[in-house]
C-alpha cells in the first residue's frame, strides 16, 4: 500500500484534537489525543515537545483569533478597547481551556509577538514601562474572568427563600437579560477610565 496522501499526524491535527478534548471534559491527555486519531501515542510525541508543547500549540490557536490589527487603530484608548472585546470573544468560545492556559508561562512566539504589540502601543501612548505589565493584566483578568461568566448560566445566584434576601431577589428580579455582557461593559469602562487618569496624571 503506498502511503496516505494527507498525513494521518501533525501539529495541526494534535492541536485541534487537544481543544476537541478540552471543550467537551476541560483537559486532554497525550493518550486520548493518539486514540482520537488513531495512532499510538509515542507518534504523538514526534511531533509535539510533550503536554508542554501541545498546551503552548493551543494557546496559539485560541489567541489567533484575537484581531491584533485593532491594536493599530487610533487613538489608543479605543485600540486597546477594541483589543479587549476582541481577546473576550476569542476566550469565551472556548472558555475550559482558560484555566489550563492561564497557569502556565506564555512561550509561544506568535502569542508573545501580540504581547510586544500591546506594549509598544502603550509605551508609544506615553504609559511608563514599570506600569505596564501591570495594566495589561488586571485587563487580562477582566477579560478572562468575563469570557468564563459568558459559559456560566444565566442565573448564578438562587435564593431559596427570597423573605431572608429581599434586596438581593430585587436586585436579581431587575438583571434582565445579557448579564454577562453587561457586567462585562461595567468592568471595561471602569479599567479604560482608570487607564485615562494614569496616563494624563503621568502615573502610569
Amino acid at each position: 500500500m503506498g502511503r496516505p496522501r494527507t498525513p494521518l499526524l501533525d501539529r495541526e491535527r494534535i492541536t485541534t484534537t487537544a481543544l476537541q478534548l478540552i471543550d467537551e471534559t476541560g483537559d486532554f491527555s497525550v493518550p486520548q489525543i493518539a486514540r482520537r486519531l488513531g495512532v499510538q501515542t509515542g507518534s504523538v510525541y514526534h511531533h509535539v515537545d510533550g503536554r508542554d508543547g501541545i498546551v503552548e500549540l493551543l494557546r496559539e490557536r485560541v489567541a489567533s483569533a484575537i484581531e491584533t490589527s485593532t491594536l493599530d487603530l487610533a487613538p489608543w484608548d479605543t485600540a486597546v478597547e477594541a483589543w479587549a472585546r476582541s481577546y473576550r470573544a476569542a476566550f469565551a468560545a472556548h472558555p475550559r481551556a482558560i484555566p489550563l492556559l492561564m497557569t502556565s508561562p506564555v512561550r509561544a512566539p506568535r502569542v508573545l509577538e501580540q504581547y510586544e504589540r500591546a506594549v509598544t502601543r502603550l509605551l508609544e501612548a506615553g504609559f511608563a514601562p514599570d506600569g505596564i505589565m501591570a495594566l495589561i493584566t488586571a485587563l487580562e483578568n477582566l477579560v478572562l474572568g468575563s469570557a468564563l461568566d459568558l459559559a456560566a448560566p444565566e442565573t448564578m445566584w438562587e435564593p431559596a427563600d427570597r423573605t431572608s434576601t429581599p434586596h438581593l431577589a430585587a436586585a436579581l428580579a431587575a438583571v434582565g437579560d445579557r448579564r454577562a455582557d453587561r457586567a462585562f461593559e461595567v468592568g471595561l469602562t471602569a479599567f479604560m477610565n482608570h487607564a485615562r487618569a494614569l496616563r494624563a496624571s503621568g502615573r502610569s
